[in-house]
């Protein structure tokens, strides 16, 4: 049973006081790595006894950069011997980074990741199937070992080959799937376009969506498309990977296990903390895990913690969906754009399909954004009615970037599709 009451539900000084004990720990045994003790003696902190969970600010933030700078193993806290798997980013310049674990932080991950299935109603008597990659991508093996650990029938399909996936998923009487949202969209199509409607001819439920941002309209329109209901995940291969953070039933805010990490919010230039409910960039130190700790890690992701209590019962701090990252920002003209913020806006318009790209080219003198977004093909060709289109939702992307773009609408399945996570933005600025 993965309803963990006790850890769930604990009081917030008790929780506290359990993240102190465990942040002390893990500042004890990042020690042992080479870089952190180098580090630690540097900055004079290699005597700091940790006495309350103010103490963390004292320690300098852990960058991607100081990873890859120490590649690859010099985070590692254990001997290798005493490793038993490694995950690696896909970085395709310069070193990638290297995440090591021990069978303990393995165990400690498939029960994190069985307790978010399990939050959301997921029991072993579920048929889970994974669309996500193996290998070094963490969603594979991140959800293969918490469903196996939670008990459910499990499938590791794998990325792509969409008639194989719904042949699963109709065989197989599967209850449950994990996919990245653009993914999501693209079988749900896969279904529709056999004939098939996935809301009365599968058993499907329950969509476990993550490692793309994706607006609250993306979120509903898969919903609607396939019939379940959708949980936002959060996860990345420097925490262990997926289930650091998960929605509950209320899909109001995803609940980051305390028990597992300590979260900071801090403004991304300053550094300095924002006040609950104020967007800033997530920063995380590990908790429970022997092979590589991280201190203070700058995640680059951009969130806020939701002030309140949640309705669910549990009492650990819940992050909002994420507004974009730190570091894919896009600034046009003086005015900083996410290109969530664009999604959120074209989700809303049914005549639109779910994919578009966003192309920032230099004209003349000028820096100019072009949104290319697919029809759905249910709409009209009439070039009147698509010109009247194009101006509502043109009106509406000034409304909410502060800046006309220009908007081209083209046919479905004219944009280039991958397999794995959607490519959203083009640079071919001259400036960059």
């Amino acid at each position: 049973m993965y309803w963990e009451k006790e850890i769930e539900t604990m009081a917030r000084p008790a929780l506290r006081d359990l993240q102190l004990e465990r942040l002390g720990e893990t500042i004890a045994q990042a020690k042992k790595s080479t870089y952190y003790s180098k580090l630690f003696q540097e900055k004079q902190l290699d005597k700091l006894t940790v006495q309350s969970l103010e103490d963390l600010k004292k320690f300098p933030f852990t960058t991607k950069d100081d990873l890859r700078s120490h590649y690859p193993f010099g985070f590692a806290a254990i001997p290798l011997q005493q490793c038993v798997r490694l995950h690696s980013s896909s970085g395709t310049t310069g070193n990638p980074t290297v995440v090591l674990h021990s069978q303990a932080d393995l165990d400690a991950w498939a029960n994190q990741v069985a307790r978010c299935m399990y939050m959301v109603g997921l029991r072993s008597t579920d048929v889970f199937q994974n669309t996500s990659g193996y290998g070094m991508f963490t969603g594979g093996l991140g959800f293969q070992y918490g469903a196996e650990r939670l008990g459910a029938l499990t499938i590791p399909a794998a990325a792509g080959n969409t008639k194989r996936q719904m042949k699963f998923i109709l065989d197989f009487d599967v209850t449950c799937i994990h996919a990245i949202p653009s993914y999501a969209v693209r079988l749900a199509e896969g279904f529709y376009e056999s004939g098939l409607d996935p809301k009365k001819d599968t058993k499907l439920t329950t969509l476990m969506i993550g490692a793309e941002p994706h607006s609250e309209e993306q979120r509903k329109r898969i919903e609607s498309l396939l019939g379940v209901k959708a949980y936002n995940c959060f996860g990345m291969s420097e925490m262990n990977g997926p289930g650091v953070a998960f929605e509950c039933p209320e899909q109001n805010g995803l609940h980051i296990w305390e028990d597992y990490v300590i979260a900071e919010i801090v403004n991304p230039v300053t550094l300095e903390p924002v006040a609950d409910g104020e967007i800033g960039e997530l920063v995380l130190t590990t908790l429970q895990r022997e092979a590589m700790p991280l201190i203070r890690y700058r995640t680059r992701d951009l969130t806020r913690f939701i002030p309140g209590t949640c309705s669910c019962g549990r009492t650990h701090r819940k992050i909002d969906r994420f507004k974009g990252r730190s570091d894919d920002m896009i600034i046009l003209k003086g005015v900083n754009i996410f290109p969530i913020q664009i999604e959120k806006i074209l989700m809303q318009f049914k005549e639109l399909g779910n994919n578009y790209l966003i192309t920032l080219e230099t004209v003349g003198a000028n820096d100019d954004m072009l949104i290319e977004v697919e029809l759905s093909d249910l709409f009209t060709d009439d070039y009147s009615v698509l010109q009247r289109l194009t101006k509502q939702i043109t009106h509406q992307l000034k409304d909410e970037i502060l800046l006309t773009p220009k908007v081209k609408l083209v046919e479905k399945n004219s944009l280039p599709q991958g397999e794995g996570k959607a490519v959203r933005v083009k640079d071919l600025r001259n400036n960059t």
